[in-house]
C-alpha cells in the first residue's frame, strides 16, 4: 500500500469508481440551485429519513416524481391516495400512509412559508449550515439526521454548504481507512466530485460488501 496522501487519493478513485453517484442522482433528480430540483431533494430527504432502506426509497422517490409529483403544488394537489399509490409502487409500504400526509403537509409548508423556492430558505440561513438544519427539521419526518442528508446532497449546488460530511460519511471513511474529517475529505477529490464522494462513503457504510469490494480491488 502507498503511504499517506497517494494511498487516500488512490482510495478515493476506486471509491468514486464502484460506488461514486448521488442519492438525488440516482432517483432521477439533475440537482440544480432551482425550485423544482430543491424541491424533489426534499421529497427524497423524507423518504430516506423513515427506518427504510435506501435502495426501497429511492425507488419510491422515482415513482413520486414519474406521476408528476415534481413540485410542492403538485404534491400538495396529489390525493393522499394518489400519494400512497406511488409510494406502494416503489415497495415504500410499511409507512406509506404516514408517509403521504407528511408529504403533503410537507409541500403545504414549502408553498406557505418559502413560496416553494428553498432557495429562500437557503437566503434566510445565509448558507450556515446551522441555520439550514434548523430549518429543515421544520418539515414533517425530517430530523436532525433527515435534514444532514440533505445538506450533504445539496452541497453540490449550494457551494457555501460544502464541504459537509454527516456521520455516515465518517463512518464509510473510517471502513476505508480515510480522513475523517470533512476538509480533509473535500482535498482528495474536486470540487464537483465532493458530494458523490459523501454518498459514495454512505454506501459503502450501509454495506460491508461494498467496503469489500473496495478493499480489495486496492490489494489486488
Amino acid at each position: 500500500m502507498i503511504p499517506g496522501a497517494r494511498a487516500a487519493r488512490r482510495t478515493v478513485a476506486v471509491l468514486l469508481e464502484q460506488q461514486g453517484r448521488t442519492f438525488a442522482g440516482e432517483s432521477g433528480v439533475r440537482l440544480a440551485d432551482e425550485p423544482g430540483p430543491l424541491y424533489q431533494l426534499l421529497v427524497l430527504v423524507t423518504l430516506l429519513s423513515a427506518r427504510i432502506s435506501a435502495t426501497v426509497a429511492v425507488a419510491a422517490a422515482r415513482e413520486l416524481f414519474a406521476a408528476g409529483f415534481r413540485s410542492p403544488l403538485a404534491m400538495l394537489d396529489a390525493s393522499w391516495q394518489d400519494r400512497v399509490d406511488a409510494l406502494g409502487r416503489g415497495h415504500y409500504r410499511r409507512y406509506d400512509f404516514k408517509t403521504s400526509t407528511m408529504l403533503g403537509d410537507g409541500a403545504r409548508l414549502c408553498l406557505d412559508r418559502w413560496h416553494g423556492d428553498l432557495r429562500r430558505l437557503h437566503d434566510e440561513a445565509a448558507g450556515d449550515a446551522g441555520g439550514l438544519r434548523k430549518r429543515l427539521v421544520e418539515f414533517p419526518g425530517i430530523g436532525p439526521t433527515g435534514a444532514g442528508i440533505f445538506l450533504r446532497e445539496v452541497q453540490a449546488v449550494w457551494p457555501d454548504v460544502a464541504p459537509y460530511a454527516d456521520s455516515k460519511v465518517i463512518d464509510g471513511a473510517r471502513l476505508l481507512q480515510l480522513p475523517s474529517s470533512a476538509a480533509e475529505l473535500a482535498a482528495l477529490t474536486t470540487p464537483d466530485l465532493l458530494a458523490p464522494l459523501m454518498s459514495a462513503l454512505v454506501r459503502v457504510a450501509l454495506d460491508r460488501k461494498a467496503a469489500d469490494a473496495i478493499l480489495a480491488e486496492l490489494d489486488s
